[in-house]
Parts: C-alpha cells; sequence; structure tokens
C-alpha cells in the first residue's frame, strides 16, 4: 500500500469516520449538524460540520478535509520527504459540552504524504473540568485496548508524548488528562527524530498497511471512550461556580490551539480555511487575573488531578 490520500481506502474510511460520529453525536444531543462544503484555493476541500446551541453539545465540530498543493519553504523544512507537494486527508473533532459535569474531548487522525514520504498520525485526549478517575481510566483503558491489539509498547508511549504535546509550557500545566498522541508512523525513524519520545519505533510502523489498520482502531475508539462518560454525567447538576470554572479552563484550552497546536500552525500556513481551522474553540470562554482555585475545593482537587499525569489505564473504572 502505498497510503497515499489519494487512495480511496484512505479518503473512504475518513468520510466514513465522520459520518458515523456526527450520527452518533446527533442521536445523543438531539440536536443537526450543519455542514459546509468547501474548496480550497491551491487544492482540494473538505466538509466542516458544526452543531451549535443543543442540548448537551453548546459547540461540536467535526471535520473531514482532503487537501493537496505547495508547501511554503518553512513547513517543507519541518516536515518528512521531499519537494514541496503535499497531500494531506484527516477527519478532526472537538466537543465542547454544556454541563461543566461532562468534559471536552478532542480527536484527530490523518495522513500526509510528501514526495516519497507518507505517514499516518493522530489521536485524542479529555480534558474535564472536574475530573473524576473512573472516567478519565475508562477513555485511557478503551484507548489502551486500541493499541494493544496492534502493538504493546505503543499505549506507554504515545500517552507520554500525549502527555508531553498537551502541555502549556507558559502555564506549566498539562490541557487535561491526557489520552493517546502519535505522528509520523510509516515516514521513518528519523522522522521522529527530537520528538517527545524516548523509546524507538517499533518495526511495525514501517509497515503502512499496520499503522492504516491501526488509525482505524484510534478512529474507531473515540465514540467508545467518549459516549460512556457523557451519558454517566449529562444529567449532573451545576450552577454558576461550576459555569465559571469550566469558562476559566476553556481559556487554557484557546491558549494551547493557537500557540502550539500543530493542526492550527498546518493549516493556517497552508492555507487552510479558517472558519474550519479555528472550528475547534469554544464559543464562550473567561480570563481572569493570576486565577487561582481557593485550596480544599473541588477546582483545586481537578487541577491537581490534571497535573499528575497518572496512569490512569490502571485505576479502577
Amino acid at each position: 500500500m502505498t497510503a497515499a490520500p489519494s487512495d480511496n481506502r484512505v479518503v473512504a474510511y475518513f468520510r466514513d469516520l465522520q459520518d458515523r460520529i456526527t450520527a452518533a453525536l446527533e442521536a445523543a444531543d438531539g440536536g443537526r449538524f450543519r455542514e459546509d462544503a468547501w474548496t480550497r484555493a491551491g487544492g482540494g476541500g473538505g466538509r466542516t460540520r458544526v452543531l451549535a446551541d443543543g442540548a448537551l453539545f453548546e459547540k461540536a465540530g467535526v471535520n473531514f478535509s482532503e487537501v493537496h498543493g505547495e508547501l511554503r519553504p518553512e513547513m517543507a523544512k519541518a516536515l518528512p520527504g521531499e519537494g514541496t507537494h503535499f497531500r494531506a486527508t484527516g477527519v478532526s473533532l472537538v466537543l465542547h459540552p454544556r454541563s461543566p459535569r461532562v468534559p471536552t474531548v478532542h480527536a484527530n487522525v490523518r495522513h500526509l504524504q510528501r514526495g516519497s514520504r507518507g505517514w499516518f498520525g493522530g489521536g485524542t485526549d479529555l480534558t474535564p473540568y472536574y475530573v473524576v478517575p473512573a472516567d478519565a481510566a475508562h477513555f485511557h483503558r478503551t484507548l489502551r485496548d486500541a493499541c494493544d491489539a496492534h502493538d504493546p509498547s505503543f499505549h506507554r508511549r504515545f500517552k507520554r508524548w500525549c502527555d508531553d504535546y498537551f502541555f502549556l509550557p507558559h502555564r506549566n500545566e498539562p490541557r487535561g488528562v491526557g489520552g493517546i498522541f502519535y505522528d509520523y508512523l510509516g515516514a521513518g525513524a528519523e522522522a521522529t527524530a527530537g520528538q517527545a519520545v524516548t523509546e524507538p519505533p517499533s518495526p511495525r510502523e514501517a509497515d503502512e498497511d499496520a499503522m492504516f489498520a491501526f488509525t482505524r482502531a484510534v478512529g474507531d475508539a473515540i465514540l467508545p471512550a467518549y459516549l460512556p462518560i457523557l451519558e454517566r454525567r449529562r444529567d449532573e447538576p451545576w450552577g454558576e461556580r461550576e459555569r465559571r470554572w469550566q469558562l476559566l479552563r476553556r481559556g487554557r484550552y484557546v491558549e494551547f490551539n493557537l500557540l502550539y497546536d500543530r493542526g492550527t500552525v498546518f493549516g493556517l500556513r497552508t492555507e487552510g480555511r479558517v472558519e474550519s481551522i479555528l472550528m475547534s474553540l469554544p464559543p464562550e470562554t473567561r480570563w481572569e487575573y493570576a486565577h487561582v482555585p481557593e485550596a480544599g475545593t473541588p477546582e483545586a482537587a481537578s487541577l491537581t488531578a490534571i497535573c499528575s499525569k497518572a496512569d490512569w489505564a490502571d485505576l479502577p473504572g
């Protein structure tokens, strides 16, 4: 398999994944996604679907894209492969719930091709406002099961990579309780040089068919990892205090996405559709000067749990 995004198997899987995810979210929320089909001037296009002001989701976005064109020189230097022509396809989502008791979740699965090099990347991470260890354990165990079916080293490595990647160095805080993150699978060992991984790549990573199968497993695990948590917490009561904390923590989410997120940077530097790229941002957020949660409060306990980088999959839940 060449694993190029023009391969109908890759594109068809990502399109179907977007369809399945939006159908499941509509069933849970009762609302409907708006779809914008768009084209990119430099080549390709996509489908952006957004559900706003729903019963459960204040804003939920699920993107599919398949784009191609020429890389700017600074982007070409940062990516494996040769030349300036690229192709990229994938699905990304961010779900911002209305209730502070329900976590935000992000997920992305993608394939990129530059010259002779093609690779898969992706992952998913959970950002609770009030950490429930059993929920974090369920999320991580679901991902561990998906990883272990393909390589027993993947979950350990990709959890650590996620913990390191979804981190705000200027705040010295993780974004949430993590998940998994991976990139450059299939591009060669040298492509991971300097990345936040401390173990050598698995030999299976050179097998593009195997890495496509693994990426499908990650995509298929998104709903089983998240929906049970949504169902557990959707009817729990909350008030102004919890809403204020949710908006403050959303501020950290915005800071990460605008300062550090690879997808945001890649989209903006390849002349992507801005509305689709910034779909990940919440509709409302809040910043307060030098805010620190009071010791002994549920908010302080949640922040401590987030900063622990615990091995959540090993906890009961």
